[in-house]
């Protein structure tokens, strides 16, 4: 069982212009607190259950839907590690991970 979530700066960053978006498009955070709260809780399913997302087609990384977000993430013994945060309306063949 993994024992805590670790967030790449990659996926910081994304997680923040993603928030960031939805205040200035919406004129306030009502839904960017909504996403993030979301977004936590279901990170933190993966502590009981790290096999929760689907499998990639990396090896060890696996992604989790949120919404119309995917959360790509790799387990190891002693934690979750998040890779990135990928809008699904976006061209996958541009996803880097």
């Amino acid at each position: 069982m993994a024992k805590k979530i670790i967030w790449s700066h990659k996926a910081r960053i994304k997680l923040y212009a993603i928030l960031e978006f939805y205040a200035q498009r919406n004129g306030n955070k009502k839904y960017s607190a909504k996403l993030y709260k979301r977004f936590n809780k279901d990170i933190k399913l993966l502590l009981k259950n790290p096999h929760l997302g689907i499998q990639s087609s990396k090896k060890d990384i696996r992604g989790l839907i949120i919404f119309d977000y995917i959360i790509f993430y790799e387990e190891n013994d002693l934690q979750i590690v998040i890779h990135t945060i990928w809008p699904t309306n976006q061209n996958p063949d541009k996803l880097i991970l």
